[in-house]
């Protein structure tokens, strides 16, 4: 009897007003954008004019888009470079899918610079602001991954095991190397339990990070230390999480232990510690004048 939870059939499509349609995988990031918009808004109204709502709304515009541009490159860069190289055009071919968070951190750090500079603020204050919405935006995209059933988890035997029909190419690989799974892929159709990391994702990256860092913002901080809280437990949450989830294929693994995200997520994990390490150092030497 299969033990394993079924991939949900999920209709791609929305909704449909005449000759429009509006899929899921859209509609999650349009929920995400309008999620942060709106907490934006409310933190905004409440920071004594600090921040007004044209620049909550300049800034959430140019940060998406920062935002969509630098994770595009970043995927290509970080993950595709070879064949960047043999067709430089593949960077435009954003309808084939690939999006790398790494690479959009860096497109929004570039907005956020720019931002700050125009707008008589610092780049941390800007930051400190920013951090806090992101995580609605992470949620609503991971779970546009599962509703895509893209981006799934390595191959397991534990009852959490999802069966993934867009997997099926990959599990007919898995299985020509591991001949001992054979069996299972057998009676499963020619399908393989993975873990559902897109759901891990959704929960440590978007769930449990936004009501960390908006418990951790209730009271006043140190300039930069949500900044470097948001980059520390992120680092942290996806560091954890590759282990589960299948990495690229035309990567796999350095040295057959670390993926490329890992890769990545240490600058951020060091990062992030050196950023609220400098915070409250500097916030004790002003307290202590």
């Amino acid at each position: 009897m299969n033990q394993y939870l079924q991939f949900p059939n999920f209709d791609p499509i929305a909704f449909s007003l005449g000759p429009i349609s509006l899929h899921w995988y859209g509609a999650m990031y349009l929920f995400g954008v309008l999620g942060a918009l709106y907490l934006a808004k409310r933190r905004a109204k409440k920071s004594n004019n600090q921040w007004s709502t044209t620049q909550v709304e300049n800034l959430l515009f140019w940060g998406f888009l920062g935002l969509f541009i630098g994770a595009r490159l970043g995927y290509v860069f970080f993950y595709n470079f070879e064949i960047f190289i043999e067709d430089p055009l593949v960077l435009f071919k954003v309808w084939e899918g690939g999006m790398s968070f790494h690479g959009g951190l860096i497109g929004a750090l570039c907005v956020i610079a720019i931002f700050a500079k125009k707008n008589g603020k610092t780049f941390m204050q800007v930051a400190d602001f920013v951090a806090p919405l992101v995580p609605i935006g992470l949620m609503f995209g991971r779970f546009g991954n599962f509703i895509n059933g893209e981006l799934w988890g390595r191959v397991t035997h534990s009852s959490i095991g999802m069966l993934f029909p867009t997997s099926a190419h990959a599990d007919f690989m898995f299985v020509q190397s591991h001949p001992e799974w054979l069996t299972l892929y057998t009676q499963l159709n020619g399908i393989l339990p993975r873990h559902p990391s897109q759901l891990y994702e959704m929960v440590f990256e978007g769930i449990v990070l936004f009501i960390v860092l908006n418990l951790f913002i209730r009271k006043h901080r140190p300039t930069g230390a949500v900044s470097g809280l948001f980059l520390l437990c992120y680092g942290v949450f996806r560091f954890i999480i590759e282990f589960f989830r299948q990495p690229d294929e035309q990567l796999g693994l350095f040295l057959n232990i670390i993926s490329m995200g890992q890769i990545l997520c240490l600058p951020m994990i060091l990062g992030g510690i050196l950023i609220i390490l400098y915070a409250y150092r500097l916030n004790n030497k002003v307290s202590k004048k």
